[in-house]
């Protein structure tokens, strides 16, 4: 048997915290679909690094060019207004246990706040764009503003998409898989999952990758 849930949001669903459903569609938490976590950096209109704690993405393209794809960028933040001015961001990927670090640029992230000291991150510069770059990021993304879309019509979030133009690896993930995954690789956002039974929410988790085949 399948439980189905539709777009009406179902009134057994109990939020994990009060803004929950102001923020997140019910959709999301049904579903809770896996995604990479990863930072965004930018430059604030004062000068300020900025650093955006993100997931919600994927990564594709063709032979002529390599895109990221963010989906629900909120529209207030620094970050997006950051992407709409200097048409550029960068996309620093950092182990699991850099977490709390991570964590912390969200709680102190004021326009005259250094999100960069507030974790204490080494900051480096971009080499093709105007930003900075985490020096602790195994993989770093230099991505110029290819476009950006709200596609809920609501003002709410937008998705942004950039053209990556140039990468920075770190030569110990640049041998092969191995540190990719496990505890030194991609950190990953498990959403939590509603319990679409009774409607109780549960936490989200931070996974990291665990490969079952070489294919």
């Amino acid at each position: 048997m399948k439980i189905e849930i539709g777009r009406d949001f179902p009134s057994h669903f109990k939020p994990a915290y009060p803004e929950e459903f102001e923020l997140f569609s019910h959709l999301e938490t049904a579903a809770a679909i896996p995604s990479v976590l990863f930072a965004i950096t930018t430059y604030k209109e004062n000068g300020k690094p900025n650093v955006c704690f993100h997931a919600w993405s994927c990564f594709h393209g063709d032979k002529t060019a390599f895109f990221a794809v963010m989906g629900e960028l909120y529209q207030h933040t620094h970050t997006y207004r950051n992407i709409q001015r200097e048409r550029c961001f960068c996309l620093n990927f950092l182990p699991i246990r850099d977490y709390d670090r991570l964590v912390s640029t969200i709680h102190q992230n004021e326009l005259e706040d250094d999100e960069f000291a507030v974790g204490g991150f080494t900051r480096e510069e971009a080499r093709t764009i105007h930003a900075p770059v985490i020096g602790e990021a195994f993989l770093s993304v230099e991505c110029t503003l290819r476009e950006t879309m709200d596609l809920s019509g609501a003002g709410i979030t937008a998705m942004v998409i950039g053209q990556v133009q140039h990468l920075s690896v770190e030569e110990t993930h640049a041998r092969g898989p191995q540190n990719r995954s496990g505890e030194n690789g991609f950190m990953m956002l498990v959403p939590g999952v509603q319990n679409l039974v009774t409607g109780e929410p549960n936490p989200s988790g931070i996974a990291t990758v665990n490969v079952e085949r070489w294919d």
